[in-house]
C-alpha cells in the first residue's frame, strides 16, 4: 500500500527549506521522503511488511522537520503553472555543476511528487520550491574532490578522447552509470568518493525523470554536468589509500578508509528493520539512493553482479547503524 501523505510532506520540506533555514541541505530530507514513495511504487516485488517499514522511517524522517501543528494554505496553484515556475527556476543552472546536482535532483523530486499528486501547493509554496533551485545560480560544483578543485571540476571539458557512448534517452544514462558504478575496485568511505557516486546515480535518475515527465531539453541539457562529476570519478578508480593523494574536502582526511560492505540490500526486510534516525537517515540517502539505483536497474536489459556488489559499499553500511 502506497502513502501519498510522504509526498505532501517531502514537498513541504523542499518548499520551506531556505525559509527555515537560510540554506539549501534541509531539502536533502524532502527528496528523500519523495524517494521513499517511488522506491516502493517502482519494486513491485517488496512485501507488504518492506514497503511498511520504508514509510514508517520515511515519516518518521519527516517527523523530525514538518511543524505539524502550523497551518497551511489550503489552496492550490495551477499544475501547469507550478510546473512551468519550476522549470524556469532550473534553467537557470541545469547547464553547469553545481553542489554535484542538487539543483536537478530538488527539482525533479518536486516535479514528480507533483504529478503523482495531480496538483499540490499555494503560490507561497511553489515559490519555496523556485526560490531554492535559483539559489544554486554561481555556486560551486561540490566541496569534496579528489585529485582537483572545485575551480578546476567547474572549468573541465568533456572531449572526445573520454569515450563517453552517445546518449538520448535514459536507458543508456542508466547504464551508463551503473557500469561506472561497476569499475571501482575500491570505494572509500568519504564524502569525495562513496559521496560522489552516489550521487552520479542520483543526479542522472534525476535526469531520467525529467525526460520521463516530458522535459527532454532539460535532459540533454543536464548531461553535460554529470558527465563531469563521470569524468572526476574515473580518475579516483585506481587510488590506493597509502598513497600520495590531493585531497580538497573540509571534512575528509588522508589516509581514506574502504568502506565496508553492506549486508542487507534495500529489497531485504532487515535492511529496513534498522534504525537509521540517529545517523539522519544518512542525511537522507538511505532512501534517495535506494531509489536512484533500483529505478536505473529497472531501465537496463542486464543485471549485474558487479552492479549490485559495487552498491553495498555505497547505501548505509550496517555498522553505522547498530
Amino acid at each position: 500500500m502506497l502513502n501519498p501523505s510522504v509526498l505532501e510532506d517531502g514537498l513541504a520540506i523542499i518548499s520551506l527549506c531556505k525559509k527555515q533555514t537560510g540554506d539549501i541541505w534541509q531539502a536533502h530530507f524532502g527528496a528523500a521522503a519523495i524517494g521513499s514513495y517511488f522506491f516502493v511504487k517502482n519494486n513491485h516485488n517488496l512485501s507488504q511488511e518492506l514497503a511498511q517499514l520504508v514509510f514508517t522511517q520515511a515519516e518518521s524522517m519527516a517527523n523530525k522537520i514538518i511543524e505539524r501543528s502550523s497551518k497551511r494554505n489550503p489552496s492550490y496553484c495551477d499544475e501547469n503553472s507550478s510546473i512551468s515556475a519550476i522549470l524556469d527556476a532550473l534553467d537557470k543552472t541545469i547547464d553547469q555543476l553545481h553542489w554535484v546536482g542538487h539543483n536537478v535532483i530538488y527539482t525533479a523530486a518536486s516535479l514528480l511528487a507533483i504529478n503523482e499528486l495531480e496538483g499540490w501547493g499555494s503560490a507561497e509554496d511553489i515559490a519555496g520550491i523556485t526560490n531554492l533551485i535559483q539559489s544554486f545560480e554561481r555556486t560551486v560544483p561540490g566541496r569534496s574532490w579528489i585529485g582537483f578543485t572545485a575551480s578546476e571540476v567547474k572549468k573541465m571539458v568533456i572531449t572526445e578522447e573520454d569515450g563517453f557512448p552517445h546518449i538520448s534517452k535514459p536507458n543508456e544514462l542508466s547504464l551508463l552509470v551503473l557500469e561506472e558504478l561497476a569499475q571501482f575496485p575500491i570505494i572509500y568511505r568519504a564524502e569525495s568518493h562513496h559521496d560522489l557516486i552516489g550521487h552520479m546515480l542520483t543526479f542522472s535518475h534525476a535526469l531520467n525523470i525529467l525526460f520521463d515527465l516530458g522535459h527532454t531539453s532539460f535532459f540533454k541539457r543536464g548531461l553535460l554536468p554529470v558527465l563531469k562529476l563521470i569524468k572526476v570519478l574515473r580518475i579516483t578508480r585506481n587510488v590506493k589509500h597509502e598513497d600520495s593523494i590531493k585531497l580538497v574536502s573540509p571534512i575528509d582526511r588522508l589516509p581514506l578508509q574502504p568502506a565496508k560492505r553492506g549486508n542487507e540490500l534495500p529489497t531485504e526486510i532487515k535492511f529496513w528493520e534498522k534504525d537509521y534516525s540517529k545517523q539522519e537517515w544518512d542525511y537522507g540517502h538511505v532512501f534517495k539512493f535506494s531509489n536512484s539505483f533500483y529505478d536505473h536497474l529497472r531501465r537496463v536489459e542486464q543485471l549485474k553482479e558487479s552492479y549490485f556488489e559495487n552498491f553495498r559499499y555505497i547505501i548505509a553500511q550496517s555498522s553505522q547503524f547498530e
